[in-house]
């Protein structure tokens, strides 16, 4: 069944940019040439769709004469990310004076980028930072889990590699330079999307060491789960019942998270929204768990909030 949420809705949930295939896994046709012919959502490349905020941003770029940066070009190179930029991101040189209402209306950094630092240019748009460059900017200058999920993405595409990220981040200095290496140290290919990306990110600062993407085979049962810490015999999954609702999968899921908690692995099964809108409440729960395993109390729940369905 069509989902009731808007196409712009559903780009944003997927990460920002997505296909018309993934679109249209959610919604029906009329929808989709709805969303497009309003521009509310705007193709980028062929196969590739960003909402008409996203795209807007780039004609931004070339009106004050800026190289779009960050979060714009990470979505430009097709990845995705957490939460989709509502502003402009932008590099000018560091002599560049730049108008106090631009300052005002999109995130604008400093900084004498070199051809190695640009992508080749495909049109007369304005000039994009490079992949691996691209990765190491969202790394210094975005909250661990927005960059990770950048970082996871980029490691995703194939474009980018562990091995070149953890190297151009070990010589970095000055501001942002250790946020950054820790993203290369954690970034992982194997999460499917942001919202695994976040998960792991959350749990990472709670103490978890958690794989993304870990089988669990014992004789009568085979298992992918979204992140596993073995050694804690924990797993953590994040749940999306828009693209898993399917009776089929329901009680196929539902027999997983039984075995698992009959083989005594602790199951904690997060939403999107949860994730994304309430990180300290999911910090809580896998501290709570930690803390039982180490024959701690739990400490109180943070405030409940009104929570929409995910």
């Amino acid at each position: 069944m069509p989902s009731t949420r808007s196409v712009t809705d559903t780009l944003i949930r997927l990460g920002g940019v997505a296909s018309w295939r993934e679109l249209r896994q959610v919604h029906g046709a009329r929808a989709m040439r709805r969303a497009t012919k309003s521009g509310d959502i705007v193709r980028l490349v062929r196969g590739r769709y960003v909402t008409g905020i996203v795209h807007e941003h780039r004609r931004r770029a070339v009106v004050v004469a800026a190289t779009t940066s960050h979060l714009d070009a990470a979505i430009h190179h097709g990845w995705k990310v957490k939460n989709p930029p509502t502003q402009p991101w932008l590099t000018v040189p560091r002599n560049r004076k730049v108008a106090t209402t631009t300052q005002a209306e999109a995130a604008v950094f400093w900084s004498d980028l070199s051809v190695a630092d640009l992508a080749p240019a495909k049109s007369a748009a304005a000039p994009v930072t490079g992949r691996l460059r691209t990765v190491v900017d969202c790394a210094r200058a975005l909250p661990f889990d927005e960059a990770l999920a950048v970082a996871d993405s980029a490691l995703r595409s194939g474009r980018v590699t562990p091995a070149q990220l953890r190297a151009a981040t070990a010589t970095l200095r000055g501001h942002g330079s250790a946020r950054a290496r820790r993203v290369a140290q954690y970034a992982d290919a194997r999460s499917a999307n942001p919202f695994e990306s976040v998960l792991r990110a959350i749990a990472i600062d709670a103490g978890l060491e958690v794989t993304p993407q870990v089988e669990i085979s014992t004789p009568g049962i085979f298992a992918v789960v979204d992140l596993a810490d073995p050694r804690r015999r924990i797993v953590l999954e994040a749940e999306s019942f828009e693209f898993h609702g399917d009776k089929k999968t329901f009680v196929r899921d539902l027999r997983r998270y039984c075995e698992l908690v009959a083989l005594n692995w602790r199951v904690l099964r997060f939403t999107w929204v949860d994730v994304m809108f309430h990180p300290e409440w999911v910090s809580w729960a896998i501290d709570s768990l930690i803390r039982s395993d180490d024959g701690l109390p739990a400490l109180d729940p943070p405030q409940r909030v009104d929570r929409r369905a995910a």
